[in-house]
């Protein structure tokens, strides 16, 4: 492999790793602010009028804890592919259910880091999702292929 190669290859690892401390420093602020506040959580979950109380405590309780996790595998490339899975999953079924509300015509404050969030629009909300999402994507198709090479 040539030294050009060689450079191109070290920026792409450097783009891949800086992304992931991105999104993973997100996740861990987002769920370190739903850990202060359960309760409040639980009733932004509830108010997509999509799960009832019961379960929105139970979701309030275990997620943010589960976004800390995913966001401390992705910093320090523990557990990388499950925590983009687990990542893009959560993004996914969170841009639905948003979408999904806004349709129903619910106008809510996603909740996601805490009463920071109710300062950003839907639109504002949803293209910061989407941009997590593609960054987990990513970040997905290019580990994918780093490890067939």
């Amino acid at each position: 492999m040539g030294e050009g190669a060689a450079m191109k290859g070290g920026f792409r690892f450097v783009v891949r790793q800086t992304l992931a401390v991105i999104v993973g420093a997100i996740f861990i602020y987002a769920g370190a602010l739903k850990l202060l506040d359960p309760l409040r959580f639980a009733t932004d979950i509830t108010n997509y009028h999509i799960l009832p109380w019961p379960v929105a405590v139970r979701f309030a309780f275990y997620l943010p804890w589960l976004e800390l996790l995913c966001g401390l595998a992705l910093i320090f490339h523990r557990l990388f592919a499950g925590a983009l899975l687990l990542t893009g999953g959560m993004m996914m079924v969170f841009i639905a259910a948003s979408i999904a509300a806004r349709a129903r015509g619910i106008n809510v404050s996603c909740g996601c880091f805490g009463s920071a969030s109710h300062s950003l629009s839907f639109a504002g909300h949803l293209a910061l999702d989407f941009a997590l999402l593609a960054i987990l994507f990513f970040l997905w198709f290019a580990t994918s292929a780093e490890r067939r090479a």
